[in-house]
């Protein structure tokens, strides 16, 4: 594993996620994209002169922003947004979970779209660093204007309120903040609805989800290989031709695998002559098609999450123009739904990895079933003991 994880402006990966919110993998900043975000920042600070109405800059917020917020306002404007939208409620989040959501919302507004300080991601960053973790309820987020509450629970802890876990232990933010050698900040204009639009807990969750289900899926497969042999199967399933008919190409791989697992096995060969059977049971039979269907999903969620690693997700966005002007554009990057249909997808793979696996489960036992060879609930005398019943 990297020593670090450079924030360079570009996407950062599943495994750096894992990395941050696991294992304490430290973060940085790199020059080129600090200096994208100094640009993006001179950006917002003009438009506050020049007249005009910029929504969530010198404007209030959703139905508020024909709204004109004054000059002297406008820090006020982004603290007490901070406030009224750390509404979560709930048991907090587990601190690798909220971890991933601040790398994610680092890596985002390192990209140099988000009009922020260098000073908010420098904070954010040494709050990883030194191992300050927002205490951040767990429902509040309903994903169509981004994971609002629980990134408003990070953003305020940035200003010295809340509550933030160090070292096993919980304690007001600004004590927090201090023990570890850090000031809060106060927020100029944009910052604040810069750290809380967007999906970073969503998809720092996602990232961790992509890495747990591939490791489910090589343990599911390893599962199903020790359950052929277990059965003494055939094998004949694991034929390559079968998938390639069925021109799924999840399938082909997934069976390709399992076959490696048990190239080599002696229990197959004991039996190969003597092996009565015209097909094997279903659960051996079907294990590949099904597993293979997860493995599809599985690699399409993970395209998505990926994809959202690299994604700015904040409005609205700051965009440098050619010629040496720039444009400030509203829109909704931050909505969920790009990664919200993915994990519900993840979800029902997830689901059948499960129900097929209690069915093998249920053959292994030898439950009355002759095709698994095995004695009833694998007890070496049935009926005079229950077994496995």
């Amino acid at each position: 594993m990297p020593k670090d994880l450079s924030l360079d402006g570009g996407p950062i990966s599943i495994a750096d996620v894992v990395g941050v919110a696991r294992r304490g993998l430290r973060v940085r900043v790199a020059s080129g994209a600090m200096a994208k975000v100094k640009a993006s920042r001179r950006v917002i600070e003009a438009r506050l002169s020049d007249g005009q109405a910029h929504y969530g800059i010198n404007t209030g917020f959703g139905s508020l922003a024909r709204k004109r917020i004054g000059q002297d306002d406008l820090d006020t404007l982004q603290r007490n947004l901070i406030r009224s939208h750390t509404a979560g409620v709930g048991e907090p989040l587990s601190r690798e979970v909220t971890r991933a959501m601040m790398v994610c919302l680092a890596g985002s507004l390192s990209r140099g779209h988000s009009g922020v300080r260098p000073e908010v991601i420098q904070l954010l960053v040494g709050m990883l660093n030194k191992g300050v973790t927002p205490v951040v309820a767990s429902i509040g987020s309903v994903g169509a204007s981004g994971d609002l509450a629980p990134l408003a629970a990070v953003a305020l802890a940035m200003i010295g309120e809340g509550a933030c876990e160090l070292d096993s232990k919980v304690s007001p933010s600004e004590k927090a903040l201090a023990a570890a050698g850090l000031k809060p900040i106060t927020l100029k204009a944009k910052e604040g609805l810069a750290l809380i639009n967007g999906t970073h807990l969503m998809c720092g969750r996602g990232a961790l989800l992509c890495a747990d289900a591939a490791t489910l899926q090589g343990a599911a497969e390893a599962a199903l290989a020790m359950s052929i042999d277990a059965c003494r199967a055939s094998h004949s399933f694991l034929d390559p031709r079968l998938y390639i008919a069925r021109n799924q190409p999840e399938l082909l791989m997934v069976g390709g695998r399992v076959s490696a697992l048990l190239r080599g096995s002696a229990i197959r060969e004991s039996h190969r002559e003597d092996d009565p059977r015209v097909q094997d049971p279903y659960s051996l039979r079907a294990g590949v098609t099904v597993l293979g269907a997860a493995a599809a999903q599985l690699n399409e969620v993970t395209a998505r999450v990926t994809a959202e690693l690299g994604a700015v997700t904040d409005n609205p966005l700051v965009f440098q123009n050619a010629g040496g002007t720039a444009d400030i554009v509203s829109g909704a990057n931050f909505h969920g739904m790009p990664l919200a249909i993915p994990l519900d997808t993840l979800a029902i793979a997830v689901f059948h990895i499960a129900g097929i696996s209690e069915r093998r489960s249920y053959l292994l036992t030898g439950a009355f079933d002759p095709e698994s060879h095995l004695k009833p609930f694998l007890t070496p005398q049935p009926g005079l003991s229950s077994g496995l019943m």
